[in-house]
């Protein structure tokens, strides 16, 4: 198989393993759930989470038995191999809605080869909303996705993403303060794989944190904005790889000002 084949044989995988994980997610919403603390009150998980990972990942095997899986969720594998294939999965990004019942959640699979992706899929159920990219392009629900063109930061909606803990609130605190007083607007919908390929739709102009980022909950979304157009770098400017420090994502005409941005939350 040539590797365009392999690529497109990947990125197909990852259109079905997402929907198979966000169809047992979509089963339970709404209903009542055993919630438990992962390790601080803001970060939980429910037993729906461990069960979309299995599908997910049990999906996955039918084709690719031996490529590792890193994922959220207990015992999978919580870094990405720099060498050959494997599968980044996040079950249900954003639980926190998930569980207040609020829609704005989506299970997120990438496939990555050396590192890097190949195709992922995020699939929104709540929002009937599918993002699939691969070597074909962007898109959601099957339309072509590009990043918007704006080039004024006083008329830009950029999103501080991904959590600061309660020791870190102070520069969340710097983050709001950066967003609101360089940009047009700020939204924060609590699922950053969503937030991200609102990026790539020209729904948000930008997205950003200081903090490094879970695979999880970037890696399909950063290959959703670089195809629809858009940059992704680290707080250096530099390309955003899965084990850099800070992720700023924009639809490129704003990206100094939101690097800028990034940057100022430490200062």
């Amino acid at each position: 198989m040539s590797d365009d084949d392999a690529a497109v044989s990947r990125a197909t995988m990852a259109l079905r393993a997402a929907e198979a994980g966000a169809a047992v997610a979509a089963s339970s919403f709404r209903t009542e759930l055993a919630v438990e603390e992962k390790g601080t009150k803001t970060d939980v998980v429910t037993q729906v989470d461990r069960d979309a990972q299995e599908t997910v990942i049990e999906t996955i095997r039918e084709e690719f038995p031996d490529d590792p899986v890193v994922g959220e969720e207990d015992d999978a594998l919580k870094d990405v191999p720099e060498s050959g294939p494997a599968w980044i999965v996040d079950p249900i990004d954003g639980t926190n809605n998930y569980v207040d019942g609020t829609r704005a959640f989506g299970t997120a699979v990438a496939a990555v080869a050396d590192g890097g992706p190949v195709g992922a899929a995020t699939v929104c159920p709540a929002l009937s909303d599918t993002y699939r990219v691969g070597p074909d392009g962007a898109f959601l629900n099957g339309e072509p996705l590009s990043v918007s063109d704006c080039d004024d930061p006083e008329a830009a909606t950029v999103c501080p993403t991904f959590w600061w803990d309660f020791d870190q609130r102070d520069q969340y605190a710097a983050a709001t303060r950066e967003v609101v007083e360089r940009f047009g607007d700020m939204r924060r919908f609590g699922c950053a794989q969503l937030e991200l390929a609102m990026v790539a739709t020209g729904a948000l102009e930008g997205a950003m944190t200081n903090m490094a980022i879970n695979p999880w909950d970037s890696l399909a979304g950063v290959r959703l904005i670089r195809e629809a157009g858009g940059v992704v770098t680290d707080l250096e400017g530099n390309r955003w790889r899965h084990d850099s420090t800070g992720l700023v994502a924009s639809n490129g005409a704003i990206h100094d000002e939101l690097l800028a941005a990034a940057r100022a939350i430490e200062d």
